[in-house]
This record gives C-alpha cells, sequence and structure tokens, in this order.
C-alpha cells in the first residue's frame, strides 16, 4: 500500500510524503524514494537509515544562500531589507500558506507506525542497537518538527499516527492543543529518543545522536519554561487573560496537568536543568588560543575554526554538524565573507555589549578605546568580537596573492554588504574558494549551548547559581578571554546604559532591575554571535515590547567622525552620496554612526525605526486552514472551525493583527 492521501488537506493534517532528496554525502546522500510500501520497505536496518535520513531538515546554507538565520532584524545583526515582523500593519494574515502544514510530521508518524510494529514481529533485519537509533532519530525528528510549531504558533495539534483520509477524523485532530501540552509532548518524544539513540551515531556526527536529543530537550524545556514565565496571565498561554483557547468547548476548561502555571514552570525548568547538565558535565569546550598575531593572519585558532573547518568531526564541543561536498552539495558562506557580509552587519548595540577582557563593560573600564578608528573598538575587548568581527587589516585569502579586508562595504551590492559597517567574520575560512563550491563543515549542535542552558534554568528556577553554574560560566568566560570574576562585571552594570543597545535589557516593556539575570543574557548574546538564536531567544523573554511605543533605531559602526576618509575613488573624491534618492548613506546630521534605514525616506516605512505590535510573538494561521476544518456543508462559518486564531490576529485574509489584551 503506497502512501496517498488527499490533496485537499494536505496543508491542515497530513501532508504528501515527498521523499525525494536534494543533498549529498554523509550527511544526506541516499537514493531517492519515490513511494515507500510497508509490505516491501521497513525490513532492514539500511531502510530505515534511507527513510530517516529524508527527514532531516536543519537550517543550514545552501547554494548560493548564505545562513545568517534569526539573528538578522534583530537588536544583534541587521540587512539590507528588514523583514514585516518590525512593521505593524504590512504582516497579515495569509489566505493561504504558511507553515501550518503537517507533511515531516505525518511522515515521521507514517515511519513510526510501521516501523514499530514490524519490530514487535521481529521482522526487521539488522544490527539491533542501530535499528534502535534510527527509530529514535523518527522520535527526534518528529519532535524537533513540533518544536518548530511550538515556536511559531504556539497551541497546536499534537498528531501521534497516521490518521484516515476521512474529514470528520480529520477536523476533529485538528484541535490545538495548550502550548505547554505540545511542549510535553516534545519532550516525551526526546525521552524516547533518548533510551534509543547511541552514544555516537553510526554516521559518526553527521547523524543525530544521545547527546544532541539531551542538548535539544534542554533548548526545548529552557524555551517554554521562559515563554510561560514572561507571558504569565496574558492570551499568550493557557489560563490567561482571554486566551484564545478557552471560546473552544475542548479547552475551556483546561488545567495545568502540576496544578498551576508555577508548578508547570517549575516542571520545564528541572527538565532544562537535568538535561543541559548531562551534555556540559561530559563535553569540555573547544580551545581558545588566544594568539593576537593571528588576528591578521591565517587564524588556526581551534575555537575559530570550529565554524569554517572542512571537518568538524575532531572537534568534541561539535554534536552534530552538516558536511558538505565541494561538487554535490555545497554553499557559498566563506566566498561572500571574503568581501563582505553578504548583505548583513553587527549592530552598534550588539559590538557595545561585548566586555573588555578585564571583564568590565566598556563605559566602566579606562582600556576602552573608543570607535571613531575602525580598529580601535576592538582592542582589548572579549575574543569572540575580536575574532568573529572584521576589521582593517584583517587577513581573508590568498589567490594569486594574499587578500586582506580594506574597509567595511558598506555601499557595495547587497550580496556583499557590511550593512552597518561591522563585517561579519564568523564561518570564515581562508582558502579560496571558487564560485559556490565551499565545503566548509556548518555545526548545527554544539556543547556551549548546554552550558548556556543550565545557567539560565537554574538562575530561573532558585534565584541563584551553584557552583555546577558558576563552574560553567567560568568556562564559557575563560573560552571568551575575559575576566572570570563574572560577579565584578555584574557589580558594574549600569542596565539603564545598556538598554540602549540592547533588547534583552527589557522584560515586559520593563527594565530589569536583576543585573545577574541580564548578564546570562548577555553571555548568551555574546556566545552564539551569528548562530541565529536571537529572534527566538527576544520572544521567551518577551524583551520586544518596548517597541510598541517606543521604535528603535538601528546603527552600525561610527561613520562620520573618520571612517569616511576611506570611502574615495582613484581622483580621491567620496564616493558617499548623502541626500535624494541617489543616497548610499545615511547624513551625519542624524546620527555620527551609520543608520542604515535612514538613508533615503521615501517608499520606506522603517525609516523612523522599528516597531513591534504584540501579536507578532506568534504567527497567524492562514485563512484556508479555518476554511477546511469548518463544519461540513457550512464551510462559510468559520467559527465551526476547531482551530481558532493566535492572539490579536483576525480571521480575514491580507488584515493586519488588533488591540491584544494587556499590552
Amino acid at each position: 500500500m503506497k502512501i496517498t492521501i488527499n490533496k485537499t488537506w494536505s496543508s491542515c493534517i497530513c501532508g504528501i510524503a515527498l521523499l525525494g532528496l536534494t543533498s549529498c554525502n554523509d550527511f544526506l546522500d541516499r537514493a531517492p524514494l519515490s513511494a515507500v510500501s510497508p509490505d516491501k520497505f521497513f525490513m532492514s536496518e539500511s531502510d530505515l537509515a534511507s527513510y530517516s535520513i529524508t527527514l532531516y531538515s536543519f537550517r543550514t546554507p545552501e547554494g548560493w544562500t548564505m545562513m545568517s538565520g534569526e539573528d538578522n532584524n534583530t537588536d544583534n545583526q541587521a540587512a539590507v531589507s528588514p523583514g514585516n515582523r518590525f512593521s505593524p500593519g504590512n504582516y497579515r494574515v495569509d489566505k493561504n500558506g504558511g507553515n501550518w502544514e503537517f507533511k515531516t510530521i505525518y511522515n515521521c508518524n507514517y515511519f513510526l507506525d510501521a516501523v514499530l510494529e514490524r519490530q514487535k514481529l521481529n521482522l526487521i533485519q539488522g544490527n539491533t542497537e542501530n535499528i534502535n537509533h534510527y527509530i529514535g532519530e523518527v522520535y527526534f525528528l518528529r519532535a524537533y518538527n513540533y518544536f518548530l510549531k511550538l515556536k511559531e504558533y504556539g497551541d497546536f495539534p499534537i498528531i501521534k499516527t497516521t490518521l484516515p483520509d476521512e474529514e470528520p477524523a480529520l477536523i476533529e485532530a485538528s484541535k490545538r492543543m495548550p502550548r505547554n501540552e505540545v511542549a510535553r509532548f516534545i519532550l516525551s518524544d526526546l525521552d524516547n529518543a533518548i533510551n534509543l539513540l547511541k552514544q555516537v551515531s553510526p554516521n559518526q556526527k553527521n547523524r543525530i545522536s544521545k547527546d544532541v536529543a539531551y542538548l535539544f530537550k534542554s533548548r526545548v524545556a529552557l524555551f517554554e519554561a521562559s515563554w510561560l514565565t514572561n507571558f504569565k496571565g496574558t492570551p499568550f498561554v493557557p489560563q490567561g487573560s482571554n486566551w484564545p483557547g478557552a471560546t473552544k468547548e475542548y479547552n475551556a476548561s483546561y488545567h495545568f496537568p502540576t496544578g498551576s502555571i508555577e508548578k508547570e514552570i517549575e516542571f520545564f525548568l528541572e527538565q532544562a536543568i537535568e538535561s543541559s547538565a548531562v551534555v556540559a558535565d561530559k563535553i569540555q569546550l573547544t580551545t581558545n588560543t588566544k594568539n593576537e598575531t593571528e588576528l591578521t593572519k591565517e587564524i588556526q585558532n581551534p575555537y575559530f575554526k570550529m565554524f569554517s573547518d572542512e571537518n568538524l568531526e575532531g572537534y568534541p564541543e561539535v554534536l552534530f554538524w552538516r558536511d558538505y561536498d565541494a561538487v554535490l552539495s555545497s554553499h557559498v558562506t566563506t566566498r561572500y565573507l571574503y568581501y563582505g557580509s553578504n548583505g548583513s552587519g553587527y549592530t552598534k548595540g550588539f559590538v557595545e555589549s561585548f566586555l573588555m577582557e578585564n571583564g568590565l563593560p566598556i563605559y566602566a573600564s579606562t582600556d576602552y578605546k573608543g570607535d571613531r578608528d575602525f580598529d580601535s573598538f576592538r582592542q582589548k575587548r572579549d575574543w569572540r568580537l575580536r575574532l568573529f568581527c572584521k576589521i582593517k587589516g584583517d587577513y581573508l585569502y590568498s589567490d594569486n596573492g594574499d587578500n586582506f579586508f580594506a574597509h567595511p562595504m558598506i555601499i557595495s551590492s547587497s550580496d556583499e554588504r557590511d550593512v552597518t559597517g561591522y563585517s561579519l567574520r564568523k564561518y570564515c575560512n581562508f582558502k579560496f574558494y571558487p564560485g559556490a563550491f565551499v565545503d566548509t563543515g556548518w555545526p548545527i549542535f554544539r556543547a556551549a549551548e548546554a552550558y548556556l542552558n543550565y545557567m539560565e534554568a537554574y538562575y530561573m528556577r532558585h534565584n541563584s547559581l551553584n557552583e555546577k553554574a558558576k563552574k560553567y560560566w567560568i568556562e564559557i568566560r575563560n573560552r571568551a578571554g575575559v575576566d572570570t570574576d563574572f560577579e565584578k562585571t555584574i557589580a558594574a552594570t549600569d542596565i539603564a546604559k545598556e538598554a540602549k543597545g540592547d533588547w534583552a535589557t527589557y522584560t515586559a516593556g520593563k527594565l530589569l532591575t536583576d543585573a545577574t539575570m541580564y548578564n546570562i543574557r548577555r553571555e548568551r548574546r555574546c556566545e552564539f554571535i551569528g548562530e541565529g538564536f536571537r529572534y527566538d531567544d527576544l520572544r521567551r523573554w518577551r524583551a520586544i515590547d518596548q517597541l510598541i511605543t517606543t521604535p528603535y533605531i538601528i546603527e552600525g559602526f561610527n561613520l562620520w567622525d573618520s571612517n569616511f576618509k576611506e570611502y574615495v575613488n582613484a581622483d580621491g573624491e567620496t564616493t558617499l552620496i548623502v541626500g535624494g534618492t541617489r543616497a548610499n548613506v545615511s547624513p551625519k546630521t542624524q546620527s555620527t554612526y551609520l543608520r542604515p534605514y535612514q538613508i533615503v525616506e521615501e517608499n520606506n516605512r522603517f525609516y523612523n525605526g522599528y516597531k513591534w505590535h504584540a501579536a507578532h510573538y506568534l504567527a497567524p494561521i492562514a485563512m484556508d486552514n479555518f476554511i477546511q476544518t469548518a463544519a461540513p456543508g457550512n464551510k462559510e462559518d468559520l467559527t465551526t472551525s476547531p482551530i481558532y486564531q493566535n492572539p490579536g490576529w483576525p480571521t480575514t485574509a491580507q488584515q493586519g493583527p488588533g488591540a491584544v489584551n494587556g499590552f
């Protein structure tokens, strides 16, 4: 029996099982499976391995697309064109589409339904441990895909098995479960994965392993604990004021399984603490050699190379990575980073959040040399900034001679542009790669996250740090080349000053008063430079409310004090244009710092800054999902659908959000 399903429902509950492959090498190099028949497939260990690898879909660069992830369009990084999420009224409900779909979830369920039954009957040939491992992979992958849904939509249907292609059953299965129940389901799948996965996968670190599942479990648990803590009482959590789930009979009398939201938060924090410690206690951080002379040469520092080596297998901190092949499946990241930042750039606020080597914020240290020249800002700073942000004179690559970074590419084409003037260097390999034939590896999970997850979860749970949390923090700071006395940093922190460039100084629109919590957030911000964590962190901390009333102007490097002198043509004439429709930089009258979204005002909805709407914390559900799940024979009455819309969003296509209670 082949997989079949009514196409009408492909965007609702069950997606068509598309099992073709597009990538290669150890990561995805398998023959395509055009159809899967249980009576002929799932008979051997290799069948399971072939199927499960088709479900791998992690955020990594591909071809001519460089991956900046969810750091772009935050207070960390700026893209050439910001997204609609910071432009209320332009982010709207779609008529159809979006990510309210179940294709991968369906494929995971199809695998588990067939394989678990076949395993019970002892019908699968091969190594028992490997068979269990591939089953564990699919539990993990279902959990991973459910986490994507949790982050985007919150409450979501929990589908544990394949469903009959019958309208009543599919409508019934469309009921949204409270977000904490979705998170609990994810943790349950991850527990199953942990019990089945091998410590070292059959393909080394190119496939999921037991420690990856432990680490991911800590990520999910911390995310949900943070969300419940910071959105408590609002429509974004069960039992909160005007929670839309209460409008449906099936959720109207919902109660937390632990008895209260406070106990539910404790449950998730304990899960995060326990699972993160398993990884952090075992895996040492990659060494940072902190060789000053290497900064303007081809860097051999293991910490730097962990993000740009062609083979990441030898880095214990890397738990799971993608391998590339220069011909079959490559990317272009390093190629773009030779010149600029591929239409991105670190913000002034982000750069200023990095501490001095002595552990003090820049405003509290006489060692800070300022930012008038494009090298002084990096002196005696956190090594993460020194390694992963280019300045004049930094070595780039060798191709018919050595090439060095001259100045930020602030007026170049979008594929090379340093949008803010602060140029990305993470993921840069100094070998010359022609075209889009870069085959450097890409780390997907690394153990440093476990250190940071433990610190934050433990502090949230106990309002203090135990010796283990302190040890982890010291090790993170030692690797970063920063004085390990974090108490000195905490004592010197002025949150009001930090707030000028760091949204995470806020929760629910109010400045934090806890300098320890703020510095835990700062550590996470600096450690994950360019790795795509920022937007998720800002949302779970509820750290964007302040933009509802106070727009935020993105700034970059100090252009107009002296760096503007670098931008001249062969005749010594400036190449910078201020004012008019041909302008390529913001004027000094606005700020001495480059403001990438205040260059041309006409038709520029970001000219006056990023703005926020509370509804944007979750995505709207597209209209076709309500129509498809409305009562048979009455599809025009959307109230008959078991699906409810997210807070603030209407059930009208192409409409923006309205008021959200409590914001």
